[in-house]
């Protein structure tokens, strides 16, 4: 069966997108469609706020875009080597929220330890950053997109974790992805399952998606990577046939495999 993946292809240098290769073991076809565009923002004071860990207690990554980031700072200052980002373990740590398995990746290229890469949601990973650091830290840093959610912040503010956030990327619409959307179903159709990644995706993807889709929407799997997904999918009236378990491609396959059965 055809199963549409709303989300962009992995790097090509990073070889094929985990997320079609499970699918197809389970025996399904899948298509990438990029849904977001990235712009990246405020370089210059990220660099120079990265190259002084000693005045903050670790950094929060809930994207690969803010790693991107980081590693673009790094050309930036021609500083190539990760001592020139850390200088101890103490600096090294870096709380993650493993939102993708390329998040992992792209934080373990850096040469940082990563610790709540299981976690899956930002109150999960507030709660573990709330249980393991003392209030009297330096604050922590978290480089973010421009429409990031506040869980994480309020939830560790509210519990006296010091906290200092930077927008590095801002995010938009994509600007190929009606376009991308409607050649899919004119070429392939309707598919049976469609997965969402974010609750981006759902403000820019659903109304397009739904016109497109016409009496058939009722007949498509809809499926969420996660449950902050799944929320927002729920709110704009979809009934979601699945949600992943954790938010790996191994996971969501699996799910949307047995929602297809």
């Amino acid at each position: 069966m055809r199963v549409l993946l709303l989300k962009e292809p992995r790097d090509e240098e990073s070889g094929p997108d985990p997320y079609l290769k499970e699918l197809e073991s389970h025996g399904h076809k899948a298509t990438l469609i990029p849904v977001l565009s990235f712009k990246f923002v405020s370089l210059n004071t990220f660099s120079d706020k990265l190259f002084q860990p000693e005045k903050h207690g670790g950094l929060i990554f809930t994207s690969p875009r803010a790693v991107e980031a980081v590693k673009m700072c790094l050309d930036m200052g021609g500083r190539r080597e990760e001592d020139d980002l850390v200088k101890d373990d103490q600096h090294r740590v870096c709380v993650n929220l493993c939102s993708v398995c390329a998040l992992l990746c792209a934080v373990q290229s850096l040469g940082l330890k990563p610790l709540g890469e299981d976690t899956g949601t930002a109150d999960v990973l507030s709660r573990l950053i709330i249980e393991r650091e003392d209030t009297n830290i330096p604050p922590l840093f978290f480089p973010c997109g421009s429409i990031k959610r506040e869980v994480l912040p309020m939830a560790l503010r509210e519990n006296g974790v010091p906290l200092e956030t930077l927008t590095v990327y801002q995010t938009a619409e994509h600007p190929d992805l009606e376009k991308n959307l409607k050649n899919y179903f004119t070429e392939q159709g309707t598919p049976a399952s469609i997965a969402f990644f974010s609750p981006s995706g759902v403000k820019f993807c659903l109304e397009v998606v739904r016109r497109l889709s016409g009496e058939q929407l009722n007949e498509i799997k809809f499926a969420a990577i996660g449950a902050t997904t799944q929320d927002a999918m729920t709110a704009e009236g979809l009934c979601v046939s699945c949600t992943a378990e954790k938010p790996t491609a191994e996971h969501l396959a699996a799910a949307i495999a047995t929602a297809l059965q």
